[in-house]
């Protein structure tokens, strides 16, 4: 992985990862401003590793029950992953001081690779961390057949 990170300020020499060239914009008016909407995208960070047997990615999401974030595999091998964060209930006599955590929508898409089973793709939810293992498909070693050399 490269040390460097892009133009952007994000690390994006994933060939998982779907390019989105607004993600890392703060936008702050116009038709795509959300408020907290668009915080909360961006924030959303996930680790992805590739290991003999399968691609894991492990998404931070404290707070969230399993029931708010849903994992769905779209277009054959596209992984996408999302969720709504709930803005908490306001009571009429609090008084906020700072409210750094961020609600609303999230959505994270990577293209996966072609060598996977989308068929057994599984995802489990533990200590607010989602982790999606998506398993490869076996590669098939062409079969070689040993020439006797005569003379």
């Amino acid at each position: 992985m490269s040390l460097i990170p892009s133009f952007f300020g994000g690390r994006r020499n994933n060939t998982f990862d779907l390019w989105d060239p607004f993600q890392d914009f703060p936008f702050t008016g116009g038709a795509l401003s959300v408020p907290g909407e668009t915080a909360s995208f961006a924030n959303t960070r996930i680790d992805c590793k590739e290991t003999p047997e399968a691609h894991v990615f492990k998404a931070d999401l404290p707070g969230l029950k399993k029931e708010e974030v849903k994992v769905e595999v779209e277009e054959g091998r596209v992984l996408q992953i999302s969720g709504d964060r709930r803005v908490e209930k306001e009571e009429k006599n609090d008084k906020w001081h700072r409210v750094e955590r961020s609600s609303g929508k999230f959505m994270r898409r990577f293209r996966l690779p072609e060598n996977v089973k989308v068929d057994e793709v599984k995802a489990a939810m533990e200590n607010g961390v989602l982790t999606v293992t998506v398993p490869k498909a076996e590669v098939k070693k062409p079969d070689v057949k040993a020439i006797d050399i005569s003379g």
